[in-house]
């Protein structure tokens, strides 16, 4: 399914919409308004239905969205629709956290393989999965893995991120606090924890 070109920050916020409508879901609201979803999330109900229109119309007016329908039809979207195999590079104290967080399934994501360079680390089995050496990243695409979240020092992003693109990995959830060349077919979004967490200061008030 193709969309018309949509802005960068409304495909963000369609898996914000997702996030609360899967939680509603399971408190056992079938419906759910704009008005609703927005007070729930905390945003504009004009942001979702401006957001939502980009794809076609949605829900009934007086009466809302059908909240397992809209689920469903976001996670269409957003490609969510199927299972997506991801590949873990970078074992450390944040790679297995990452490994351990129980979020991604929520989102149909697997973390199916996870590689490390320390010959004390390979071999071990992190949530039941074999760390392997980073040597065999070449094998992903034979695996069917085309997505991948790096969590290596800073210094070894780049030439980790160059092997994830031989390798054939389409998508790329970036941790190192730096940036990453890659070429246009391939989508990168780095998260700095550090430089998010450096914004709040500015706007806490003087004590």
């Amino acid at each position: 399914m193709r969309y018309r070109r949509v802005p960068d920050e409304t495909v963000r916020r369609l898996s914000v919409y997702l996030r609360g409508l899967l939680f509603l879901a399971k408190q056992g609201r079938q419906n759910i308004s704009s008005r609703d979803l927005a007070d729930f999330l905390g945003v504009n109900p004009w942001q979702i239905r401006k957001d939502l229109s980009y794809f076609g119309g949605f829900g009934t007016p007086g009466v809302g969205y059908k909240t397992e329908k809209l689920t469903k039809q976001i996670k269409k979207i957003l490609k969510l629709d199927s299972v997506h195999k991801t590949a873990l590079v970078g074992v450390g104290n944040l790679g297995s956290a990452v490994l351990a967080y129980p979020g991604f399934r929520i989102y149909g994501f697997n973390i199916a393989a996870a590689f490390d360079t320390d010959p004390k680390k390979i071999g071990r089995k992190v949530k039941n999965i074999t760390i392997e050496d980073v040597s065999n990243l070449q094998t992903l695409k034979r695996r069917k893995i085309n997505l991948a979240i790096i969590t290596v020092p800073r210094d070894a992003a780049q030439q980790t991120a160059d092997a994830l693109v031989k390798a054939g990995v389409k998508g790329i959830l970036n941790f190192s606090p730096c940036h990453i060349t890659v070429p246009k077919k391939v989508k990168v979004i780095t998260l700095d924890i550090a430089r998010v967490l450096a914004r709040l200061p500015y706007y806490m008030s003087a004590s």
